[in-house]
């Protein structure tokens, strides 16, 4: 810790900074409800709405912006203050990312920590301070690994340097990892459809057809783990859809969860098509509704059969969305 955060005088008790006007925040003439500021907090901010006025950009300045976050890191008036003082002080930006590393791990959720690491990487324009950026995001998912800021940074990351060798070449393989850890894990299955679908970089060699195949094999192999896993599915839905693949051509595959009935495991199986490890709940409710959305894709004569499912869903197996699938019902049958 610096020294300026070991002095634990006011503000306003330091002659260092005697220079200064604070200005007390107006809350009105009689504020039904005034806030409850700390002393300390108050005592701070009415100093730094003192230099604001003044336009003073200094060393101290970065210290009364630093302690001020650390009482409160959604203060988007300092950051923006901060950012600016270490842009006309010439300071390292590099060393402000460093500095800002236990912020960024300890207010992961608080928007504005992130976005200040951005405008610092914008500033920096340095592929490099960008694979380093990606390590360090790396290590504050393992604090929380489906934290939106985060990854919504990553992302941005990654798009706006747009270096494939540097930055895009290892994504996939890193979200392989992730759902390997955690196959339940929505954001890392969000974050590879970036990757391979909506980012434009190729992965390697592989063309779409390959990579389809690829994305397909991968899918199934943890729908298997985790039948009941609705990210995996939801990703299934999306390569299809991308790729303009109708649904039928895994059917094979789905009926083998939908029913109760374990496949036997002396049947020999087309390698493709593999079936729910032991131990997975059967019949499973994303297979269903998937089933049903075959049917419907294929209309006529099967939206009945569609409609039987999504009965049995709203009245057995998924029952906490009863009315979801009244409203799909309802959707079918008008649009017959």
């Amino acid at each position: 810790m610096s020294a300026a955060f070991e002095d634990e005088r006011l503000y306003s008790e330091r002659s260092e900074w005697a220079d200064v006007v604070p200005i007390q925040q107006y809350q009105g003439i009689d504020p039904l409800a005034p806030i409850n500021y700390s002393v300390e907090y108050q005592d701070a901010t009415d100093y730094f709405r003192g230099i604001v006025k003044t336009g003073e950009m200094s060393s101290r300045v970065l210290q009364l912006t630093e302690h001020i976050i650390r009482m409160n890191p959604a203060h988007y008036s300092a950051w923006q203050y901060r950012y600016r003082t270490l842009l006309a002080l010439n300071s390292s930006l590099e060393e402000e990312l460093r500095l800002m590393d236990r912020y960024a791990i300890e207010y992961l959720k608080t928007y504005q920590v992130w976005h200040h690491r951005r405008l610092l990487l914008t500033a920096l324009r340095s592929v490099d301070a960008a694979a380093a950026e990606l390590a360090f995001i790396a290590r504050a998912l393992e604090t929380d690994t489906k934290n939106y800021h985060t990854w919504s940074y990553r992302q941005w990351v990654l798009a706006h340097f747009n270096d494939e060798e540097r930055l895009w070449a290892g994504e996939r393989g890193w979200t392989d990892d992730l759902l390997e850890q955690d196959v339940r894990n929505n954001s890392a299955w969000h974050h590879r459809f970036f990757v391979v679908w909506d980012s434009g970089v190729r992965q390697g060699d592989e063309d779409r057809e390959e990579v389809l195949r690829r994305e397909l094999a991968f899918t199934k192999e943890k729908i298997a783990l985790a039948p009941n896993n609705p990210s995996a599915w939801n990703y299934l839905r999306g390569v299809l859809e991308r790729t303009q693949v109708p649904f039928n051509t895994l059917s094979s595959f789905v009926k083998l969860y939908i029913s109760s009935v374990r496949p036997d495991p002396n049947d020999v199986l087309d390698l493709d098509v593999p079936p729910p490890t032991e131990g997975a709940e059967l019949p499973s409710v994303n297979a269903l509704e998937f089933q049903a959305d075959i049917y419907e894709q294929e209309g006529g004569e099967q939206i009945g059969k569609a409609v039987e499912i999504w009965k049995s869903l709203g009245d057995e197996y998924d029952t906490m969305r009863k009315k979801y699938w009244e409203y799909r019902i309802r959707e079918a049958l008008q649009t017959k």
